[in-house]
């Protein structure tokens, strides 16, 4: 069975920096497009980094400059650095990414859109 498990989170005060990870497990072959998204308090998922199968980087306006996504392909896992972080930033952060993988039964398979379950970040003094 493939899922996505996130870690990272955490307490911070305004200022700091967390690294959140994202581990695809499972019969993993490649890991394609990957993104983080925020959910804050009462609102709505929003992407905030996206980073395509050949590395290219994009971000949400809120955070470009602050946040950087990254994948370490050999331990297939998506990363996201979390620099100067502010109040806004608090919410839910939830990796989502398409991958290949191998079944039950030895047969490559593509999964589209996997999330994973989240991680709290809250940004607080």
């Amino acid at each position: 069975q493939v899922q996505l498990t996130e870690s990272g989170g955490g307490l911070v005060q305004p200022g700091g920096s967390l690294r959140l990870s994202c581990a695809a497990s499972g019969s993993i072959i490649t890991m394609y497009t990957c993104d983080w998204y925020h959910q804050a308090p009462g609102k709505q998922r929003e992407l905030v980094a996206h980073l395509t199968s050949g590395g290219s980087a994009s971000y949400n306006e809120s955070v470009k400059g602050r946040f950087t996504i990254s994948r370490d392909d050999a331990e297939n896992t998506v990363y996201l650095q979390m620099n100067r972080l502010k109040p806004e930033d608090t919410g839910v952060y939830y990796c989502n990414a398409d991958l290949s993988y191998f079944s039950e039964t030895g047969e490559r398979q593509i999964g589209y859109g996997l999330w994973g379950q989240g991680t709290q970040v809250t940004v607080s003094s």
